[in-house]
């Protein structure tokens, strides 16, 4: 029995260890507050999930940051109007330059439904707007399926993540998100490895911050 306790510490310890220190630099890619500027791209893609991420893409649309949006993971039943309404006097760009997508049921799905547009569209530089600690995993979705297309993150605070480590809640959900982010991130590595990127590029692609290509 104590022997089987001996084997079963040197077996888990390590594993603890190397999932704790993976969880700190998975919490050191998260910016704990709203971008406050981003450079312009050729489109915009926001992820949605919270109501303050489409009002944050509207806005970078409004200000030239790029010339198209795509809102991804629509619910079927949303009405275009009840989006218009979380963006107030934006009805003029849903109506020129705003594309719905309701294919998408979580992040893979977004970002197969993201990959198919900007390839549709023949765009080589995409901003990404989501909440701040689902950034990681999008990036690494996104990477993922459009491999030779800059990406530019926006993240946007949702829950605050100021002193995270002090709110049970807010480890929770850091937690669960971090579990996620590592098949991800191997979804990724895998893609990247397939075009040729070798191991450390791959890496860094796929890491969840990085934006060039």
């Amino acid at each position: 029995m104590r022997y089987g306790l001996r084997i079963a510490r040197i077996v888990l310890l390590p594993l603890v260890a190397l999932f704790g220190l993976g969880f700190f630099l998975f919490s050191s890619l998260i910016q704990p507050k709203t971008a406050s500027d981003v450079r312009r791209a050729d489109a915009i893609v926001v992820l949605t999930g919270s109501d303050n991420r489409i009002p944050e893409g509207i806005k970078l649309l409004s200000r030239g940051k790029a010339r198209r949006l795509l809102i991804s993971g629509v619910n079927p039943a949303t009405k275009r109007k009840e989006l218009v309404d979380l963006a107030p006097g934006s009805k003029h760009l849903f109506l020129c330059c705003v594309d719905l997508g309701r294919e998408a049921r979580d992040t893979v799905g977004n970002a197969n439904e993201t990959g198919q547009w900007v390839k549709e569209r023949q765009f080589k530089s995409l901003i990404v707007v989501t909440s701040s600690f689902h950034m990681p995993r999008s990036l690494a979705e996104l990477r993922r399926a459009l491999p030779s297309v800059e990406l530019i993150p926006y993240p946007v605070q949702t829950p605050s993540l100021d002193g995270w480590w002090w709110h049970a809640g807010t480890l929770q959900l850091l937690l669960g998100e971090y579990v996620k982010f590592l098949p991800a991130f191997v979804r990724c590595f895998g893609a990247q490895i397939g075009q040729g990127a070798g191991l450390w590029g791959s890496a860094r692609q796929c890491r969840g911050n990085a934006s060039a290509v």
